[in-house]
């Protein structure tokens, strides 16, 4: 996998991971998402702003403030580059040996995070939603809500996890992840320590401070910035 499908790749993790539980939308997304024939990088870039609206307000102030742009770089074994809407950045490693797996972890400007296993001789399927067990050197996460993803001849799962993650995932040696009694990978993390540092570093580029919305528009306030929130918070919004 090049590493412009990485970086594509990496922005439906962010749409697609799963919450505790699951919500009844990711079924919606992974559906709309479907992979046809078409090249990943392609694919995964036209629909993920679809997909996410703030996605394009958040280039447009990006490129409206001249903000950096973080160049995909090699830390060890680990790759960082930035996602594709640019809310956030993401860490690669690829695993050699008769697995082939492949381990993405994402990290955004709002501090939410998603870890995503791809394989290509799983059998998952996609929107398969199941609990796996993740055990990191440091911490453990049982029974942790999972959903399957199919992209660019692998298939695996991606998973959500709190704003302290990142942490145990720069101090941990080693993840293995469970299915109940059976064992799903069982992977090195040397490096994460500094892969993670540079990885917080390429989130800084683009954290910024949102615009400010201007109230005075053409229609003089006629029209609710949220016309679907309730009449006091439509009154208050004016």
């Amino acid at each position: 996998m090049d590493a412009r499908a990485l970086v594509c790749l990496s922005t439906l993790m962010r749409h697609l991971q799963p919450k505790e539980p699951p919500l009844p939308a990711v079924s919606f997304f992974l559906q709309s998402l479907r992979l046809t024939g078409r090249p990943i990088g392609v694919l995964i870039r036209r629909r993920s702003l679809l997909l996410l609206p703030v996605a394009g307000s958040a280039l447009s102030v990006s490129g409206a403030a001249g903000a950096q742009e973080y160049a995909t770089r090699d830390v060890g074994a680990w790759v960082v580059a930035p996602s594709s809407d640019r809310n956030g950045c993401f860490l690669t490693r690829s695993y050699g040996g008769a697995r082939q797996t492949t381990l993405l972890f994402g990290l955004d400007t709002d501090g939410s995070n998603r870890l995503t296993l791809l394989n290509p001789n799983w059998s998952i399927r996609e929107k398969e939603q199941l609990r796996l067990t993740y055990r990191f050197s440091n911490a453990s996460f049982p029974k942790r809500a999972a959903i399957g993803i199919a992209a660019n001849g692998k298939k695996g799962f991606v998973t959500s996890f709190g704003d302290t993650f990142p942490r145990t995932m720069a101090t941990s040696t080693f993840l293995h992840v469970r299915r109940g009694d059976v064992p799903v990978e069982e992977l090195t993390l040397d490096g994460s320590g500094a892969a993670v540092a540079e990885l917080r570093k390429c989130v800084d580029v683009y954290r910024a401070v949102p615009a400010k919305v201007t109230k005075g528009t053409k229609d003089g306030g006629r029209i609710p910035l949220d016309p679907f929130a309730s009449a006091q918070r439509r009154d208050s919004k004016r």
